[in-house]
Parts: structure tokens; C-alpha cells; sequence
């Protein structure tokens, strides 16, 4: 008897898990697209006709693991002032980054692999931070606490102002000390700006 067809989306999924687990144990470098097809008794053909290189694969991964993590940091959920607020969401994300390089030792090599390209998880990483920054400021705009004109723009730069506290690159090689005076650092001057009558 012939087994029935499987879901291409049910397929998908399979390599993903399969790949992600084979990525954490072995690293990137030392998985093929066979390693993961031999652990799904298919052929590499068929991860091909899914993925078309690895370096699809391990961006559809990390994308996945973004989508997860800034998903945790809903704004709203955030009982504090606009100025705490901030600090707080901000200070979240960074520890979540520290215990991906923590208890991920592949993902900083996935981080690197994507970097090298402008391929889709690290512009929707980019989008999804730009608007954790957007819903913050806007509350703080609505709440009479923060004045600025184009919150949209401004989230930009506040999320670019944040890479050195939340880029697993800097992340590495900082102590935790170095990274929260840093990161109060910043907050103040994202504070004292956003809150200047001269930003309106």
C-alpha cells in the first residue's frame, strides 16, 4: 500500500524542526542539506524543492526565533510610565538576546551567516524591533509625556541608538555591568530627548 502524500506545508515543517535541532548540536558549518535529508529518510532534492540553499534554511529558521522572542515584549503589557517603560522593555529584550548566546551557542553563528546578506529575517528582525520602538513612543506621545512629530521616523532611530545593547555582536564581548550602565545611558538620552519641549 502507498502511503499517502504529506502536506508540503507538514514537510516544511519537518526540515525546519530537523535542521534547527541538527544546527544546535552540530553547528551550521558542520550540517549539510544531506545530514538533515538523511535524518528525514528523504533526499536532498526534496529539502531543495523547499529551500533552495542553506543559507534559505537557516534565514527561515532565524525568522521564526525572531518572530517568537519579539513577540514575548508586548508594550502594553508593560505596567509603567512611558520613561520606566522604555528602560524596562528595552533591558527584557537585551537579557532574552543574552540567553539566546547563552544557552544557543549556534545562533551567533546563524547571526553572522544572515548578517552577510540583506535577506528576509534581518529586515523583518529590523521592522519588528522598529515597531516595538514605534508603540512605545506613540504611548508616550499619547500619554503627554513624550513630543515629537514623526514617530515612525523617530522609532527608527531609536532602535538603531539601542544596537549596542541588543546586537548579539556587541553582546558578546561585554560584561553584564558594562552592558546595563550602557543601556541606562542610552535610555537617559532617549528620555531627555523625547521628553524636550524642543522636539515638538
Amino acid at each position: 500500500m502507498r502511503k499517502p502524500r504529506r502536506k508540503a506545508e507538514e514537510t516544511r515543517e519537518d526540515i525546519l524542526r530537523t535542521a534547527d535541532a541538527l544546527f544546535r548540536e552540530r553547528g551550521i558549518a558542520k550540517s549539510s542539506i544531506a545530514d538533515i535529508a538523511h535524518a528525514l529518510g528523504m533526499s536532498p532534492a526534496n529539502v531543495f524543492k523547499h529551500f533552495h540553499s542553506k543559507t534559505a534554511l537557516v534565514d527561515a529558521i532565524c525568522d521564526r526565533h525572531i518572530t517568537h522572542m519579539i513577540g514575548r515584549f508586548d508594550t502594553v503589557d508593560t505596567p509603567a510610565a512611558p520613561p520606566e517603560k522604555l528602560g524596562l522593555v528595552v533591558r527584557r529584550l537585551m537579557q532574552a538576546h543574552l540567553e539566546d548566546i547563552r544557552d544557543n551557542p549556534f545562533f551567533l553563528e546563524m547571526v553572522f551567516l544572515v548578517a552577510k546578506t540583506e535577506i528576509e529575517s534581518g529586515l523583518h528582525y529590523r521592522q519588528l524591533i522598529e515597531e516595538l520602538f514605534f508603540n512605545l513612543i506613540s504611548d508616550g506621545v499619547e500619554a503627554g509625556v513624550y513630543h515629537c512629530i514623526d514617530c515612525r521616523a523617530v522609532s527608527r532611530h531609536v532602535a538603531a541608538s539601542f544596537a549596542s545593547v541588543l546586537h548579539p555582536v556587541f553582546l558578546v564581548h561585554e560584561t553584564q555591568a558594562e552592558l546595563d550602565q550602557r543601556l541606562n545611558g542610552i535610555v537617559a538620552l532617549i528620555n531627555a530627548a523625547l521628553q524636550s519641549p524642543l522636539a515638538k
